[in-house]
């Protein structure tokens, strides 16, 4: 089995798991974990930060097929994100960069040793 951990860095403390029926922040996403393996802790966290911030699964994990959306509190203004993802075993990856108010998707994908995310903006 691969053995990967994924670093997708978009941390906010703004809980980013929580649904709300309210005006979403602007930089609000899906996770794709297209892996192949069971992701076991993401972060998302403001590109500007040193801090990965709280785990945004908590016990929860994201197996492979499946999807996550993360909401942002709407007074969240970070514009770049980094967002991380670590497996069962501890391996990690970090994507750096994200536009998540130009982001609405982001699908992670292993392959090969490689690791990639492709991304689409609300216009696709």
């Amino acid at each position: 089995m691969k053995r990967i951990l994924f670093s997708l860095t978009v941390a906010s403390v703004a809980m980013f798991t929580q649904v709300s029926s309210v005006r979403a922040g602007d930089q609000d996403f899906t996770v794709h974990n297209k892996t192949g393996v069971e992701i076991h802790e993401l972060y998302v966290s403001p590109h500007s930060s040193n801090d990965w911030e709280e785990d945004v699964l908590g016990k929860d994990k994201l197996p492979d097929g499946e999807d996550l959306d993360i909401t942002f509190s709407p007074k969240e203004k970070a514009d770049e994100w980094d967002l991380k993802v670590v497996d069962s075993k501890g391996n990690s990856i970090t994507w750096e960069n994200l536009k998540l108010t130009e982001i609405t998707d982001v699908t992670l994908y292993y392959k090969d040793g490689e690791a990639t995310a492709v991304t689409q903006n609300g216009s696709n």
